[in-house]
This record gives structure tokens, C-alpha cells and sequence, in this order.
């Protein structure tokens, strides 16, 4: 038996989120829906103008992996993280949250210069989460932040598609490959979002090269990698990656696919506020069924009822109560 149930790479973000209007998000030309990359310079003057008309609703940790890896170890799994701080205030707080999680992590031992990486996020009515993100320090993710021991130590390695941006994270998820493959570690990759399929197509070629055994996406970035115009002919092109597919589907629950079946997982009807995370949730929830010995639709069902319950409030993680609350309802 592993130490570990999921080692997780990805970003360190301190996420700043913001009520807002779809008219704010037109008058500064903020694409809906999707994460942006800005500087220190642009992201500051969008803050600056947030401030003049909206109220900072919550400050937290995030990043996707993270924030997958949180509601893992708040369920009662053993999660490892991956990323790059810097010794600011942020970096400080960045720690302290994930120490607080349950998540382990290497981090006390950083001292980088430089700015930890911030996310503005932005919600609309509609509960439609925008985001724009410096990733300040987080870009420079390296070999150098890879805890190699421990992803022989972890039953998966869980990839972040955000890292798709920089070259440098780019060859530190190659080397991590390598180290899982050889180590008998499974491989899940989330795309994380849209825009990194519109953008960064070709890094996340390379993070689904030679294949791996669980994907994670929703049907836009499905449809979007693949070309296609059903989500079936999506999944079935997926399936030529990743031994397992699992698809979330917004109010309509999930799709679970591998090449002898498809499970559809239920949605769980509630008035969404803030989508912000859900996929991140649904991913943790997920890992930490399967990771358990749970059959792939009772971790549907648990990953579902989880990214339910996230979109009634605001921000991307529940308190540990509701992770043992919901884990209780689905266990039954």
C-alpha cells in the first residue's frame, strides 16, 4: 500500500472573488466564463476598478489541483501538492491554508523571491465564474519543486491543465510522468478550462502523450479538444487517450466513459451562486472514491452530490463538516 492516495502539480493561487455584473465585465473587456492570464500591472488596475464598485466577498487558496486535493484530504484521503510559493504575505497564507486542509506539502522549505500568484474571480449572476489570473512565481513550476520520492509514494499523480502555460512546467510534468510510469503510479489530467483548449492546445498534447488512465473535463472542452459537434463522438476520441474519461455536464451530472461502458451520473438539482470550483470538487470527490475501491458510479454519485453542494455557496471549498455530512448521505 502507497502513502499516499494522490500526489497533485499545479499552481499556488491566492484567489480574490468578486460579485459582479455582466455589464462591468463588458465595459473592461473580460471574456465570460473563462480564465484569462494578465501581468501584475493589468491584473492591479482590475482590482483597482473592482474596488471602486464591488466588495471583496472572500480571499482563499486556490489553483485547480489544489483545490481537487483539499476536498481529497477533507473526505479522509491522503494528498501530497506540488507547486511554488513566494516567502510574501500570500505565500504565507497560501501555506497556511493548505496546512490547514490536511493537504502535505513541501513548501516550509521554500524561500523564493518574488510574487506568489493571484486569481481574480469574478461572479456573475448567472453563477458563471470569470477568471483572471497572474501567476506571478507559479510560472517558473520546475524539476526543482517535484517531490520525485513521492510520486513513487502516491497511488495517483494528478495533473493540472493551467500548467500547460509554461514551458518550464511543461518539462517538470514529462520528468513526473516518467517517474509515475515507472513507479506503477497511475496518471489523471484535468483540462482545467476552456480557454487552455482554445490556447494552449499543444501543451496539453503533451501532457495527454503517451496516454493516461483518468481524464477529467466538461463537455465544452471535450468538444473543443476533439473537433467534435456530439459528446459522444467527443468521448470516443478522448478514449484513444485516457483509459477512463469522465466528463461533468453542469446541472445534468456526468458522464463516465471507458472503452467497454458508460456510466451517467444524476445531477443534483440546487439553486447555483457561484460555479467557481465545481469541477475542481468533482475531480477531488471523484479521486478520492475511486482511490477507496468504490465502484465508478458511487464515485459519480459522491463527486456529483460534492459539486452540488459547492455551487450553493460562494468560493471554491466546503468546510470539512460538509465534506463528512455528504460523504455520510451517499455511504448511507
Amino acid at each position: 500500500m502507497k502513502k499516499y492516495h494522490v500526489i497533485g502539480l499545479g499552481n499556488a493561487l491566492v484567489d480574490r472573488e468578486f460579485k459582479v455584473t455582466d455589464s462591468f465585465l463588458g465595459k473592461h473587456k473580460v471574456e465570460k466564463s473563462i480564465m484569462t492570464l494578465l501581468d501584475e500591472a493589468q491584473q492591479q488596475l482590475l482590482l483597482d476598478e473592482l474596488g471602486k464598485e464591488f466588495e471583496l466577498e472572500a480571499k482563499v487558496g486556490g489553483g485547480s489541483a489544489a483545490n481537487s486535493l483539499v476536498a481529497l484530504s477533507k473526505f479522509g484521503g491522503k494528498a501530497f501538492y506540488c507547486c511554488k510559493i513566494a516567502n510574501d504575505d500570500d505565500g504565507k497564507f497560501y501555506q497556511k491554508d493548505l496546512q490547514h486542509a490536511g493537504v502535505e506539502s513541501r513548501l516550509h522549505v521554500q524561500n523564493n523571491d518574488g510574487h506568489t500568484g493571484k486569481c481574480v474571480v469574478m461572479v456573475t449572476p448567472d453563477a458563471e465564474r470569470t477568471m483572471c489570473t497572474f501567476l506571478g512565481i507559479t510560472i517558473d513550476f520546475s524539476l526543482d519543486e517535484l517531490e520525485q520520492d513521492v510520486i513513487a509514494e502516491s497511488e495517483f499523480l494528478y495533473i493540472e491543465g493551467y500548467l500547460a502555460t509554461s514551458e518550464i512546467a511543461r518539462n517538470a510534468v514529462a520528468h513526473a510522468r516518467k517517474k509515475a510510469e515507472k513507479a506503477g503510479t497511475k496518471i489523471a489530467l484535468t483540462f482545467s478550462d476552456s480557454s487552455l483548449v482554445k490556447y494552449y492546445r499543444e501543451g496539453l498534447d503533451e501532457f495527454l502523450t503517451p496516454g493516461v488512465d483518468i481524464l477529467f473535463c466538461n463537455s465544452e472542452e471535450a468538444e473543443l479538444y476533439t473537433g467534435s459537434t456530439s459528446l459522444e463522438a467527443a468521448v470516443n476520441k478522448l478514449l484513444t487517450y485516457a483509459k477512463e474519461v469522465v466528463v461533468t455536464l453542469g446541472k445534468e451530472g456526468a458522464l463516465i466513459a471507458t472503452r467497454e461502458k458508460r456510466v451517467l451520473v444524476p445531477g443534483v438539482k440546487v439553486k447555483a451562486i457561484d460555479t467557481n470550483g465545481a469541477g475542481d470538487m468533482f475531480a477531488g470527490a471523484y479521486l478520492y472514491a475511486i482511490t477507496q475501491g468504490w465502484s465508478v458510479a458511487q464515485a459519480g454519485a459522491l463527486a456529483s452530490r460534492s459539486a452540488a453542494e459547492l455551487v450553493t455557496q460562494y468560493g471554491p471549498r466546503l468546510s470539512q463538516e460538509d465534506h463528512q455530512r455528504i460523504l455520510k448521505e451517499i455511504r448511507g
